[in-house]
């Protein structure tokens, strides 16, 4: 009985995400079913063979185990930098963390890069989804990218191609950056999670890894809903020639030079979003909480999750409904439905930093719950990604400027989608006996 609620519960949920994009969408008469279905069922059967089929699940278990290897040989080169400090010294924890794992993977991302290791798997992936889905070979590379590199750098993939693509093929290119997030806070990600446990890291490393796999199918199938392909394209898979290093160690270099901007950057998000939440928790719940008082009314139907009406617990009532699609229990409607809503108006970051918090306080103990989370917060579907695509992309071709305007907030609500789709079905997965 358990089983058939949550498949029933899975299947709202899947409708309804699907729902809303249709209600987005320019062209409805123009969407071509098929290939939403195709995307539905290769995001599937790929979920079964990761999550339930022991080969692909040893596979994706290795490549986590590898991560966490990483992360400890990027903790050998912050110990160098820095000694002990960090570890004795907790205000430094963050900053070991995002210094030490972000400098090192994009330093190593962009040797696999220029060793062409990385471009091989991109093409076997987006020779996947070209076969699955018959979409054309640009947004198919670039879709495969961001399973493996971030939404600034994936583009670069497919620059020769950026000119000649469509209005549906921007858009699929935009979702697809929204929908994944980049190795380097990948691995940042699996060390805050798993708590400095490397049992746990590898844990939540195989779902994050799982939820980069399945979202790129899944990001399709929002984009071609939302825009559907009208114009005829081209399908030939062809990846460009040229790189951008010299040499490996000219490509370490500039891998850890970019490393070090993002790893500053990224820091510098944590603290001003972490002070701007502060400040909108105390407006909210001093001056209209503490006057109404609603504040009281909110500890009492919360059990206490809440202990005022701040900015947190408005995010989370609005966001609930979308939680509640998910699968998450009654109970956990409003905290998990919070930490989607600070993920779309802040990014993922702050988000899975602050599920940490409330994952090791104990307020978010349901197994299902965690997984969900998992899954839904891995993505960049944030407003903050709007503005870097349209400036990151536009700056490669000028030309497309318009179209990336136009399609920057239909691409977040594709991006978001496509992250919600892939935690139904992966945790509808993990969690029935399919």
């Amino acid at each position: 009985m358990d089983m058939l609620y949550s498949l029933f519960r899975a299947l709202i949920g899947i409708v309804g995400l699907l729902a809303l994009c249709w209600w987005v969408s320019e062209d409805r008469k123009r969407i071509n079913w098929r290939l939403i279905g195709a995307g539905l069922l290769l995001q599937f059967v790929l979920a079964v063979l990761i999550l339930k089929v022991s080969v692909f699940r040893n596979i994706v278990a290795s490549v986590s185990g590898f991560f966490s290897k990483l992360i400890g040989f990027s903790d050998d080169g912050a110990s160098m930098v820095f000694g002990s400090m960090p570890t004795d010294i907790p205000v430094f924890g963050i900053a070991w963390t995002v210094l030490s794992t972000i400098v090192f993977f994009s330093a190593f991302s962009a040797i696999l890069y220029h060793l062409r290791i990385l471009q091989v798997m991109v093409f076997a992936f987006a020779w996947l989804l070209s076969k699955a889905l018959k979409l054309s070979g640009a947004e198919c590379l670039a879709s495969a990218a961001n399973v493996f590199i971030g939404q600034t750098e994936a583009p670069l993939v497919i620059k020769p191609y950026l000119k000649s693509m469509t209005r549906s093929e921007i858009n699929s290119l935009m979702t697809g950056g929204m929908a994944t997030i980049a190795g380097g806070v990948l691995a940042l990600y699996m060390s805050t999670l798993g708590g400095g446990d490397e049992t746990a890291m590898i844990a939540f490393g195989k779902h994050l890894l799982t939820a980069s796999i399945l979202s790129a199918p899944a990001a399709m199938v929002a984009a071609k809903i939302i825009a559907p392909q009208t114009e005829k394209v081209e399908g030939q898979l062809a990846f460009p020639k040229n790189t951008e290093y010299e040499s490996v160690l000219d490509a370490a270099t500039k891998g850890t030079s970019d490393g070090l901007m993002l790893a500053l950057n990224v820091g510098a998000m944590l603290v001003a979003f972490t002070a701007l939440v502060a400040l909108l928790n105390y407006v909210t719940g001093t001056w209209i909480g503490e006057w109404t008082g609603l504040n009281a009314w909110v500890a009492s139907i919360t059990d206490g999750k809440f202990s005022s009406f701040d900015f947190s617990f408005v995010v989370g009532v609005i966001s609930a409904p979308f939680a509640w699609l998910l699968g998450v229990a009654n109970s956990d409607l409003l905290v998990v439905g919070q930490l989607l809503g600070e993920r779309i108006v802040f990014n993922e970051l702050y988000a899975y930093f602050h599920f940490a918090e409330l994952k090791d306080a104990g307020v978010i103990t349901d197994e299902k719950s965690i997984l969900i989370l998992t899954y839904a917060l891995c993505g960049f579907a944030n407003i903050a990604s709007i503005g870097i695509q349209v400036g990151g992309i536009s700056a490669l071709e000028k030309s497309q400027r318009p179209n990336l305007l136009r399609y920057g907030f239909k691409a977040l609500i594709g991006g978001m989608v496509a992250c919600y789709l892939t935690a139904v079905v992966a945790s509808t997965i993990q969690s029935t006996i399919l």
